[in-house]
């Protein structure tokens, strides 16, 4: 997916397309959707049609976990994280139990979205930080420049 054309597909949602900043990020502008600086993801929501695979990467030197709020998530999907566990309980024990579904600097995470609404997601240990993000399926999002 090339990041730019997916970007400047968005239209009217909010995104920070820069990763520059404060030293938290390491400037990479890969093939990635999402990056993850020190305490957020960059950019905060995107919108993508249904099946379309978004890549998240740590450019960050702290480590993240990408898992989705299993309470809000649209019916009918299935949970999803870094780890790959079953529940967001299972993804949050496993992290205090020893970092389980952490994601390095410079390590990519990826799922592929195919129900319709929005997807809220945190980073386990930067929760607190406000360290949250949306990826927002829907049938009106631009596929150029998508995997779709």
């Amino acid at each position: 997916m090339d990041r730019r054309a997916f970007l400047g597909s968005l239209g009217g949602v909010a995104v920070a397309v820069g990763l520059a900043g404060c030293g938290q990020s390491s400037g990479d502008t890969g093939n990635y959707d999402v990056g993850m600086t020190t305490r957020k993801f960059d950019p905060v929501a995107v919108e993508v049609p249904p099946g379309t695979t978004v890549r998240w990467k740590n450019t960050s030197s702290h480590a993240h976990t990408v898992t989705a709020y299993e309470d809000s998530i649209p019916e009918g999907t299935t949970f999803w994280s870094t780890g790959d566990f079953d529940s967001q309980s299972a993804a949050e024990d496993g992290w205090l139990g020893g970092s389980e579904g952490a994601i390095y600097e410079d390590e990519t995470y990826e799922h592929t979205f195919e129900t319709v609404g929005t997807h809220a997601y945190f980073c386990i240990p930067h929760e607190a930080s406000g360290m949250v993000g949306n990826v927002v399926v829907s049938e009106d999002a631009t596929a150029a420049g998508t995997d779709a």
